[in-house]
């Protein structure tokens, strides 16, 4: 078998990928429409020398996904706007990307509110059409961090729309990709309480007696390249066995350096640290870690 890399969380639909902007020139969007890449500009000029041409830079991205060894690219979305553009990815790239629908639980210009119940009346018809396509149904979850859901009633909405999409993954018999920040516990009681148990909780930074309940449920957790910037996570890598635990990147977001965007070519990173971390070998940790993916996303597998 071939061990490439899976890169289980990664948001290749965001519009870092997909826009590029020509300072003092030229706003470049590109969207990805089946075998195309459409282009569109509007000129803050009109003097058509100072235009720069157009760059197609998703391309690029996925040219260096596939030299750094990925075969697989979990593309989870956060807003019902993105599922199109995961969609039209996978019809472009039908052999890397794997499509996750789902609904983060902050929404709406960079997560600026918790989601509302209503957020899902025009995603669940959606997750039903293309049950067909879909390898998990991701990014769901809770996020109770204090400025981005101050109020009882943001908690409370948060809860019931991660309940109902947690509720869509059983009846569709899929596996849910998780985010949870200050809300670990309460985000795995819920799924344990639902009848969960394939369940991916990404960049997982909850106390270690937390993720061991996790381990128990059958879980499985993943770390982006963040983690290399300092040795935070390294007592909750060594307590989760290693046949718990994939690989991510989180791009765009998360990745060694701040303020610079991240790749899924750069899912290397976080495998060499969790080898480091562990004591293992990064081709044992890579091995192992594509053969967790795969148990997990088991529609991905080939």
């Amino acid at each position: 078998m071939d061990y490439g890399f899976v890169d289980c969380h990664c948001h290749i639909s965001a519009p870092e990928f997909q826009q590029f902007l020509v300072p003092g020139s030229v706003c470049v969007l590109l969207v990805v429409t089946g075998p195309n890449v459409e282009r569109s500009a509007r000129s803050e000029t009109s003097d058509p020398s100072r235009l720069f041409s157009l760059l197609q830079d998703l391309p690029d991205v996925i040219h260096r996904t596939r030299q750094a060894g990925v075969k697989t690219l979990v593309a989870v979305t956060e807003e019902v706007e993105e599922f199109s553009r995961v969609l039209r990815l996978q019809e472009r790239y039908p052999d890397l990307v794997a499509p996750c629908l789902g609904l983060h639980p902050l929404q709406a210009a960079g997560g600026q509110r918790s989601v509302r119940p209503q957020d899902l009346e025009e995603a669940l018809p959606l997750f039903y059409s293309h049950r067909e396509r879909l390898v998990a149904i991701g990014e769901i979850g809770l996020d109770f961090t204090p400025w981005c859901a101050p109020t009882q009633q943001d908690r409370d909405d948060q809860m019931k729309v991660f309940i109902r999409q947690l509720d869509v993954a059983m009846e569709m018999d899929l596996p849910v990709n998780v985010h949870s920040r200050s809300a670990a516990k309460v985000t795995i009681d819920t799924m344990r309480r639902r009848g969960i148990s394939r369940a991916l909780l990404h960049n997982f930074s909850g106390k270690p007696a937390a993720a061991m309940e996790a381990v128990e449920a059958g879980f499985f957790f993943s770390f982006p390249p963040a983690v290399c910037r300092n040795q935070q996570r390294d007592r909750l890598i060594q307590r989760i066995p290693l046949d718990h635990i994939c690989l991510e990147t989180d791009a765009p977001a998360l990745g060694l350096h701040r303020n610079e965007r991240n790749e899924p070519a750069n899912i290397a990173l976080s495998c060499s640290y969790i080898a480091k971390v562990k004591g293992q070998t990064p081709e044992t940790v890579r091995e192992v870690t594509t053969q967790n993916a795969y148990r997990l996303f088991s529609r991905a597998s080939r």
